[in-house]
């Protein structure tokens, strides 16, 4: 079982000092666990534990490395991995005793659908002043997109996406509609459709709502591609080899709605995900095919490996289309984005100066990384098409990321404050807070942001 955050410190329960690099002479240690750790070289360094030993061999409390705090607060979720069994809690006061909790719930996480793995059965006293309620929602939530992010497509299609879903819904009594198959194009989103037409299980477009009908409208809308063969345009095989992870977005913003609905938010939420595989058929769409989107503008495809921002485009045109008061979209959407600013850095954009601000603050204080990407208008050009309204792809291949939000720009034009995030959703090696694998990227930050904007 994962690491239990409960809120009464048990009788008996042994004491953790957290030690930053260099730190032990302000970790308040009595003199014989000072002279164990300095016997044993013990100083700081990052997810070290030293158990400090008591009468008759028993172990009487222990240390653990912070190292030079580049990890945060969070750093604390090493702890759900290093400990022994038993009932511990915190010696002294957190700095961050929120973030020290929320570390500890992600640090336990594994994943355990298609095997048992051994887990310590560890109970951790919360630290004193953290609210155990968001807490645990925030990592319900997390935990929820790395689920997601980490079941491979044989398991996460989008039948099981909708499953997924439904079943959220259903936990709280929220509504979702279904549009699948060729109804997509009765229903006009013919881009949904032409990008997930060839796979074997149907594209669709899932549309969940929950709260009151007259409260402030939030939108969120997640890339669903549940597997990304590049098409037409396919992709090496080492390409491919992480590609279940292309539903990141999707993963995210079901986290995200997870947190906000459990927090009982006074808000119109609808979350929309357009669902599909990108994969190869006789029926495939093709380079150099025009596709009409929902909006109407008309689109060449350069490169059919580029189709996440085609049935993204067709969801936030409805999204649009009742123009919220906030939309946020979050796709794994371009390896630009990770080199400009590595797996761990998503980018964000969005013309609202004062939206984007409010992100970056909540991004330091949830120590939920972020950064701001400029919406740089002269790129536009770099989307043009001789025969359509704008292709896909550019041609020179810079700027990745910032012509990719700006291709999706194109189609918000109502909504009163909307921001895009470029995401990987994924660790590429462990980390204190979570195993390598399906990550929650950004959606701590918008938590806070969103509960704080409209906290009844």
């Amino acid at each position: 079982m994962p690491l239990e955050l409960v809120e009464q410190k048990a009788a008996g329960s042994l004491p953790v000092h957290l030690v930053g690099k260099g730190g032990l002479a302000g970790a308040g240690l009595t003199p014989h666990a000072m002279a164990w750790a300095e016997a044993n070289r013990f100083s700081g360094e990052a997810g070290r534990l030293l158990p400090i030993p008591g009468e008759a061999g028993a172990i009487a409390g222990a240390l653990f490395g912070l190292g030079d705090g580049g990890d945060g607060q969070l750093a604390a979720g090493g702890l759900a991995k290093a400990l022994p069994d038993g009932d511990w809690h915190l010696a002294g006061i957190s700095p961050n005793p929120q973030l020290t909790a929320l570390g500890l719930l992600l640090g336990g996480y594994s994943y355990t659908r298609y095997g048992k793995k051994p887990a310590a059965a560890i109970r951790f006293a919360l630290p004193e002043g953290a609210d155990p309620a968001r807490a645990r929602r925030v990592a319900y939530g997390v935990n929820l997109a790395r689920d997601l992010v980490n079941t491979p497509t044989n398991d996460m299609g989008p039948d099981d996406l909708e499953q997924s879903v439904r079943e959220l819904a259903a936990r709280h009594k929220a509504k979702v509609s279904v549009i699948s198959g060729d109804a997509l194009l009765e229903a006009n989103f013919p881009m949904v459709h032409a990008v997930g037409r060839a796979a074997a299980q149907a594209p669709r477009l899932i549309d969940m709502a929950w709260g009151r009908k007259n409260a402030r409208r939030v939108t969120l809308v997640g890339k669903g591609v549940c597997f990304d063969t590049g098409g037409l345009d396919i992709k090496p095989s080492s390409g491919m080899l992480l590609m279940k992870k292309d539903m990141g977005g999707a993963a995210n913003v079901l986290g995200l709605a997870s947190m906000l609905m459990e927090a009982r938010l006074d808000i119109r939420l609808r979350v929309i995900i357009p669902a599909v595989e990108n994969a190869i058929s006789a029926n495939a769409f093709r380079p150099g095919d025009v596709l009409t989107s929902r909006k109407g503008i008309t689109v060449e495809i350069g490169n059919t490996d580029a189709e996440g921002r085609l049935i993204l485009a067709d969801a936030l045109a409805l999204a649009d289309e009742e123009a919220p008061e906030l939309l946020i979209d979050m796709a794994t959407l371009t390896g630009a984005a990770r080199v400009a600013l590595g797996p761990d850095l998503p980018p964000f954009y969005t013309d609202d100066d004062a939206l984007a601000e409010a992100i970056a603050a909540a991004s330091v204080e949830q120590e939920d990384p972020l950064w701001r990407m400029p919406l740089w208008k002269p790129y536009e050009k770099k989307l043009s098409s001789r025969i359509a309204d704008m292709n896909n792809v550019t041609t020179d291949g810079f700027a990745g990321s910032i012509t990719a939000a700006l291709f999706l720009r194109r189609f918000v034009e109502k909504s009163m404050g909307w921001v895009h995030f470029d995401i990987f959703a994924w660790n590429p090696a462990d980390r204190s807070h979570g195993p390598a694998g399906g990550e929650a990227q950004g959606i701590r930050a918008l938590e806070s942001l969103i509960s704080r904007r409209y906290a009844t």
